[in-house]
């Protein structure tokens, strides 16, 4: 049974993101000996999130070719279980904070680079590995919203869910330099306590409205698509 092209990227993707996580786990920098590992960072959080992401989306494509055909009840309602888990995960983690690790990374990094990816690790990370960290994972997962709908939750569930992840990494960032004494982000050291508050609580606000996006984005394509569709299936007047 031929796999169609959807199907056959969302695999690559996956393999991607394991080499992305392989290699970079591989290196030895000081940063992965100190509290938190490689824990501490949001852009290792995240890469972790969309590599579990696409492996429940390539899980899930396998289930539906293996239970295409079958009359199994049972097995429906897994594959029903499993589609649920891949839209919410989409919805809630792998299109907001991969938008966000994008976009904010590359922001701070035109504007100062030293305060979130000091040339200090320009000796330890390779060129293609920081971009296989901070660049791919946009268009991987425009592509996955591009090929595949997916269902978002209601948006006040939606919008609490991201609100929870936002608050408890921040708690971790705190938590983290609580007990080191040192910030997880230089950008963080120049903060002063109110600002710091403010900073948390846009990044917060930033992470919904990408939240937000990608269900106006999701809802969009995929209306615009079934207009197509309709649109196709219309006898043509004379």
């Amino acid at each position: 049974m031929a796999l169609v092209p959807g199907q056959v990227l969302r695999v690559a993707i996956l393999l991607s993101y394991f080499s992305i996580l392989c290699n970079y786990k591989a290196i030895d920098m000081p940063a992965h000996q100190t509290y938190g590992g490689s824990w501490k960072f949001l852009t290792f959080i995240n890469l972790v999130v969309q590599a579990v992401f696409f492996g429940i989306c390539v899980l899930t494509d396998l289930s539906s070719l293996l239970t295409k055909g079958n009359d199994s009840q049972e097995q429906e309602r897994q594959l029903r279980k499993l589609i649920s888990l891949r839209d919410w995960m989409m919805a809630v983690l792998a299109f907001p904070i991969g938008v966000f690790v994008v976009l904010m990374f590359w922001s701070i990094y035109i504007y100062d680079r030293e305060l979130v990816y000091p040339k200090l690790l320009d000796n330890f990370i390779p060129t293609w590995l920081n971009h296989g960290m901070h660049t791919t994972v946009l268009p991987f997962i425009l592509i996955e919203m591009r090929t595949t709908h997916h269902e978002y939750p209601s948006r006040t569930y939606g919008l609490i869910a991201v609100c929870t992840f936002s608050v408890c990494y921040i708690l971790w960032v705190c938590w983290i330099y609580h007990v080191t004494g040192v910030w997880v982000y230089p950008l963080l050291d120049f903060l002063g306590s109110t600002a710091k508050i403010i900073f948390f609580a846009t990044v917060t606000v930033v992470i919904n409205i990408f939240y937000l996006l990608g269900e106006i984005l999701n809802n969009c394509i995929w209306d615009t698509q079934k207009c197509i569709e309709e649109g196709k299936g219309k006898p043509k007047s004379d």
